[in-house]
């Protein structure tokens, strides 16, 4: 199984959630939210051929870690993953609107600059401002976690080559699941978005990502093993797309 989108670093015992993934087997994208946990997020997976750990810089964190860009750009070239990068418009963070645009831009230059990445993209509240960026910028290939948008920008996220990465809390509402239904299913990967993703309370993990297949397999009216194949080959396929023929 996969989880494309999971904050490894900031469960309260790390090690214990990377045992149990490794031990599944599962594949991992470990995202970080400002640069400076790059390295030491990178270090928790050191030895896990499953674990990839991708470069961030949050838009909640834009305003208050934008000395940081300098950082983000020296270190790019050797990330292999983008993410977790993007915009908010919730309304308690509108006022960092103008910062967290020269943040997120900023980001897309660089990784621009370097040949574009696979990145995972936060949009909340934001998908159209983000889809305008996505636009102005070739900075690699965008995988949009868990989207919240209308179908307006789904069909514009779509026509943008986005991808999706959908994880269990996004399908606990009608309105997730009905997102989800109008998505191209060869362009979504799960998620979970672990410690902050939950259900029941409980914060999800890696080896929760499988919980998905469930309730796809109803919305897209198929068998559970034909969407984890679906997946696989989602995967193969996007990891292709960059150029990368191994994780």
């Amino acid at each position: 199984m996969i989880d494309f989108h999971c904050h490894l670093d900031l469960y309260s015992k790390p090690q214990t959630i990377i045992e149990r993934a490794d031990r599944s087997g599962v594949y991992v994208l470990s995202v970080t939210t400002i640069p400076k946990a790059w390295l030491g997020t990178k270090r928790l997976a050191k030895g896990r051929r499953r674990i990839r750990t991708a470069l961030g810089f949050h838009p909640e964190l834009a305003h208050e870690r934008h000395n940081e860009l300098e950082l983000f750009d020296t270190l790019v070239d050797e990330a292999p993953y983008v993410g977790e990068i993007g915009l908010d418009g919730s309304q308690h963070l509108r006022e960092y609107a103008p910062i967290q645009r020269k943040v997120f831009a900023h980001v897309l230059r660089a990784t621009e600059r370097v040949g574009g990445r696979i990145m995972s993209i936060h949009s909340r509240g934001a998908a159209d401002e983000v889809l305008d960026l996505l636009r102005a910028h070739e900075a690699g290939l965008p995988v949009l976690h868990w989207f919240t948008g209308g179908p307006s920008q789904l069909r514009r996220a779509v026509d943008t080559n986005c991808w999706f990465s959908v994880g269990p809390a996004m399908l606990k509402s009608k309105a997730g699941r009905d997102r989800v239904a109008a998505m191209p299913r060869d362009r979504c990967l799960p998620e979970t978005d672990g410690p902050f993703g939950k259900v029941k309370g409980r914060p999800l993990e890696p080896t929760d990502a499988d919980s998905v297949v469930i309730t796809l397999a109803e919305i897209w009216s198929m068998s559970p093993d034909n969407v984890r194949q679906q997946f696989i080959q989602n995967f193969k396929n996007i990891l292709s797309l960059a150029g990368t023929q191994r994780y």
